[in-house]
């Protein structure tokens, strides 16, 4: 499994990469799991709003910090669809935006 955490460097980012790791670990699984902090690199995924998130290559969470849960679901690969994207331009799909 390839995880990229995108995000240039903000709490929720951090707290983002955080938390995937400890699920990680807690899961006994090994993954490759990369933080992507270019501008470009993170645009050319489509996301404005970070932390965003992709699985084996596709966008699975744009904007705000994931619950565990769903984190745990990406890991048992539960949930791989796209993150909703707002017109505007927000991607929590309505979980919290700030």
């Amino acid at each position: 499994m390839d995880i990229k955490v995108l995000g240039t460097g903000c709490a929720n980012c951090k707290t983002t990469l955080k938390l995937i790791e400890q699920a990680i670990a807690e899961k006994g699984l090994t993954a490759n799991l990369e933080k992507i902090e270019d501008i470009q690199s993170i645009m050319a995924y489509g996301v404005m709003s970070t932390p965003g998130v992709v699985i084996d290559g596709k966008l699975v969470h744009a904007g705000g910090v994931p619950s565990r849960d769903k984190i745990a679901g990406w890991l048992a690969g539960a949930d791989t669809t796209p993150a909703p994207v707002r017109s505007d331009g927000c991607g929590c799909g309505g979980g919290g935006c700030a």
